[in-house]
Formats: C-alpha cells, structure tokens, sequence
C-alpha cells in the first residue's frame, strides 16, 4: 500500500509543474504570439528565435514540461484505487496530448527557424513564412486547451486526496 504523503507529495508535484507548463503555453497564446504577430519579419524571427533559446533551460524543461509529465504519470501509479485517480489519469491523457504535440509541431517549427541563422543574414522575410506562424500558434492553443484542463483536473483530484486523509 502506497504511503498517503507519497500519494499528497506526488500529485501536489504534479499540480505544481502542470501549472508551471499550462501557465507558459498560455503566456505564449495570450501576450508572445500575439505581440509578435504585429512586428516586422526581422524582429520576428530574431525575437522568437532568442525566445525559444531561453525557453531551453533546465527550469522549464525538468520543472515544468518534464516534470508536468512524470510527476502527474507517478501521482497516477501511486494514487490507483483512490477517488482521485481517474482525475489525474484523465489529466495524464490529456497532458500526453499536449507533449505529443509539441514534439511533432512546436518543437520542429522552433528548430527550423532557430536553423534558419542570424536575422542579419538571412531572408527574414522567406523563413518567417516558411516558419509557419499560424501553424505554431495553433498547435500551441491545443496544447493550452489540453494542460489547463489538466491543471484543473489535478487541482481536483488533490482536493479530493484532501478530503480522502481528512
């Protein structure tokens, strides 16, 4: 039988990086695809490019997008047979999706561009269209549309781990 803090301290892990995860894709849906769509090809291209390079940091990449994904895959494992395991099983689907997406999508897209080289000395012009600025976008609100569902889904399921050891 599964510990109860090794049940709380894994989902509230899993609660923690899902928002971390689900708080960037937004930010990039709601403030930096938005205000670079309004800037000029060169801007564009060199701002998104040195954005994806800093997003490339462990805080993001273990804490939040890696974390999101094995700490709600082991809140799953240790909260089997509680109420609140088809809660973070459901968010485990769906946070699934959204990695599945960033790998085939997102992550292409970025590395292309990023391969494009210095915006001084290149076709700005050509690689922001062959960047596929619609495309990225909306890949990017599928994966809002899947880990903010996530994210509430685990802030359900610890309420009711909560309720459980209360």
């Amino acid at each position: 039988m599964t510990s109860t803090f090794l049940r709380l301290t894994t989902l509230l892990g899993a609660v923690l990086t899902m928002g971390m995860a689900a708080g960037s894709f937004a930010l990039y849906a709601d403030t930096i695809m938005p205000g670079l769509r309004k800037t000029d090809d060169r801007t564009f291209v060199g701002a998104f490019q040195q954005i994806d390079r800093a997003i490339i940091n462990p805080w993001f990449m273990i804490f939040a997008f890696g974390g999101a994904l094995v700490l709600t895959a082991a809140a799953a494992l240790t909260n089997r047979g509680t109420p609140a395991f088809g809660w973070i099983a459901v968010a485990l689907g769906l946070y699934l999706v959204c990695v599945i997406v960033t790998v085939a999508v997102n992550v292409p897209l970025n590395d292309a561009i990023k391969a494009a080289g210095d915006p001084a000395h290149i076709n700005v012009a050509q690689v922001r269209a062959q960047f596929g600025e619609a495309r990225w976008a909306t890949a990017n609100l599928l994966r809002v549309a899947t880990s903010v569902p996530a994210f509430a889904l685990l802030t359900w399921a610890l309420v009711l781990c909560g309720r459980a050891t209360a």
